[in-house]
């Protein structure tokens, strides 16, 4: 049998961290080399690819990439347009699925059980599939404007964010979570007299900071790279994503530099988003180790 000692303890500390920092290298590679070839012109960029001077910054180094990736499109827009689509819709989803997983899991009504299992089998469904019935769909459906009553979505915030609010995937994640709080909880607070709005915000809410942070990043990935259906429905530049916005940069002369850019800049919002909720995120991933 073999003896944990003090020294061999410390060993495998500094083999487990070693591992961790192989891997975490490993993963910040590709941003590396996104952001270093960004500050490269084309001709340096394509000639260091073929070796590790791809990962460093050696050579001819300047900013003129990210200012033609500024000029060729409006780029600041699009970064706009993308996180005003993915922040509401991450925000409504959060919203109206937890409600949703909240009466599924806790309200007894007729029905729920098959309504959970339809949800769920929309995971199945591909998007292509539904996308031409969508399109129809929100081409024909009124809105209430600033200007009265309007027919159409085409063209808009609200036909990027509205059909993504509920899906079935973070329907389920909340569903699982819930399942797994104490019920003593719940009939605690309904003997106090709380109703289930009251339940909802002030005693399951707080708890579920693991599964928000899980659902709103997963959320947030699917919604920033949406890049079919806003070809489908925006036409206008106004409106335009980041993905559709890249189309820019494949017209006529590629210059790679300034996609590498334009790639850098997108990305800041992801990591930025990231950070904010990484120990919520790590929480979830700790939580569901444990229970198994």
């Amino acid at each position: 049998m073999a003896v944990i000692t003090p020294d061999n303890r410390g060993l495998r500390l500094v083999v487990r961290y070693a591992v961790l920092t192989l891997i975490a290298i490993i993963f910040i590679f590709p941003l590396l080399f996104m952001g270093m070839s960004s500050l490269k012109p084309d001709q340096q960029l394509l000639a260091d690819t073929s070796s590790l001077r791809a990962f460093l910054p050696v050579g001819d180094l300047s900013l003129e990439n990210y200012r033609e990736a500024f000029e060729r499109a409006p780029v600041g827009l699009f970064v706009f347009n993308s996180v005003l689509v993915t922040g509401t819709t991450v925000l409504l989803s959060l919203a109206i699925c937890s409600l949703a997983a909240f009466s599924f899991t806790y309200l007894e009504w007729r029905g729920r059980g098959l309504i959970l299992s339809i949800i769920l089998a929309t995971l199945i469904i591909p998007f292509e599939t539904i996308a031409i019935p969508l399109l129809l769909l929100v081409s024909k459906l009124p809105w209430i404007g600033f200007e009265g009553l309007e027919w159409g979505w085409l063209n808009s915030y609200r036909v990027q964010i509205i059909p993504w609010i509920a899906d079935g995937l973070t329907i389920f994640l909340f569903v699982q979570y819930f399942k797994d709080l104490p019920r003593e909880l719940i009939e605690a607070a309904r003997v106090e007299g709380a109703s289930w709005f009251q339940i909802y915000y002030k005693v399951v809410m707080p708890l579920a900071g693991p599964v928000l942070a899980t659902a709103a990043i997963l959320k947030f990935l699917v919604m920033y790279n949406q890049y079919l259906w806003p070809l489908i429905v925006v036409q206008q530049e106004s409106y335009r994503p980041v993905m559709v916005g890249l189309q820019y940069f494949f017209q006529l002369n590629i210059a790679w530099g300034e996609v590498m850019a334009y790639l850098t800049l997108i990305t800041v919002p992801v990591l930025a988003f990231y950070l904010v909720l990484q120990r919520a995120f790590i929480a979830s991933i700790a939580s569901t180790g444990v229970k198994g």
